[in-house]
């Protein structure tokens, strides 16, 4: 073969190559928490991004897109982003569970998958230490004959969710109910509500005054730690509300693996641990794998939870 032909193979041999692609991460990257700045999620989240930044050595940040429509429009931004990893959503329990059938668009077919699973958030069923019942058993045969008004943030929340379908499960009904955007000592003390579907720790400066009747979690809280959980008084309703990291199902195995690798290191991390001990956060790394078949077991308990409210 001629000099020049041989020549001529190199260069074009070269040109179908390219150039050489950056190793991930070469730019900064964005975890994208769909909720104001301040609670549980966004604190987590920015221990991530802060240990990103110093084992991969570009710049980490995490943008709060806060939304009336709730967290599904942050989420959507973070799906029309190129699947490149460069836009990490740290999502609820609600992108995947729900996002799929609220009509957003982008969201429809779920377009996520999860990297892992690290916080549930310590919601609890509490309730006065004076009242006459200490369990759920004895809130719902008191309820027969006295009916007691429930206190929660939001009746679409899963927590809320499952706290109306205990009724149900238990055989008994709230006097009524109302959301309120403060649901702590106080709201038990002055005698708003009977019973409030609340965080644990709002309940943490009085616990000596209160009864945690159920967590609403899949295991003990730290803080509570011999409170029963929903699901053991109603095993159908096992479902928590719990935040993940997501990237687009396209986002490379590679780049999944570096953001998964700090991750996980973040929530061993000493200071993660201690806002767990602190504020009685279920704060752990649950693998991609294990958070599919959880958000699976979630769309089924969700399912039953509506098809029973709904009865």
């Amino acid at each position: 073969m001629p000099k020049f032909t041989s020549a001529l193979f190199a260069l074009l041999a070269a040109g179908v190559a390219g150039p050489a692609l950056a190793e991930y991460p070469d730019r900064p990257v964005s975890f994208v928490v769909p909720f104001p700045p301040g609670d549980l999620e966004d604190v987590l989240t920015r221990m991530i991004a802060e240990d990103f930044q110093a084992k991969y050595g570009v710049a980490a940040a995490v943008v709060n897109k806060p939304s009336e429509g709730g967290p599904f429009p942050g989420a959507a931004e973070v799906a029309a982003a190129p699947a490149d990893g460069y836009t990490i959503g740290s999502f609820v329990v609600d992108i995947p569970v729900v996002g799929p059938e609220v009509g957003v668009p982008g969201l429809n077919p779920d377009p996520f998958e999860p990297l892992g699973i690290f916080l549930t958030y310590p919601f609890v069923i509490a309730t006065s230490a004076d009242k006459p019942y200490s369990t759920m058993a004895e809130l719902a045969e008191h309820s027969k004959t006295e009916p007691q008004l429930l206190g929660h943030f939001g009746a679409f929340l899963l927590p809320t969710q499952a706290t109306f379908a205990a009724a149900k499960e238990l055989g008994f009904e709230w006097g009524g109910e109302a959301s309120a955007g403060a649901l702590d000592c106080n709201s038990l003390a002055s005698g708003d509500f009977d019973v409030i579907n609340t965080t644990i720790q709002q309940m943490l400066p009085c616990l000596d005054s209160v009864k945690i009747l159920a967590t609403v979690t899949d295991g003990p809280i730290s803080v509570v730690p011999d409170a029963p959980t929903l699901a053991s008084v109603a095993p159908d309703l096992n479902i928590s509300l719990w935040n993940g990291l997501f990237v687009h199902k396209d986002t490379p195995a590679d780049v999944r693996e570096k953001i998964i690798a700090s991750a996980k290191e973040t929530m061993a991390s000493a200071r993660a641990q201690e806002l767990a001990a602190q504020t009685g956060a279920i704060v752990y790394w649950m693998d991609a794998e294990e958070a599919k078949a959880r958000i699976a077991s979630d769309i089924e308990v969700s399912g039953r939870i509506a098809a029973m409210l709904g009865e």
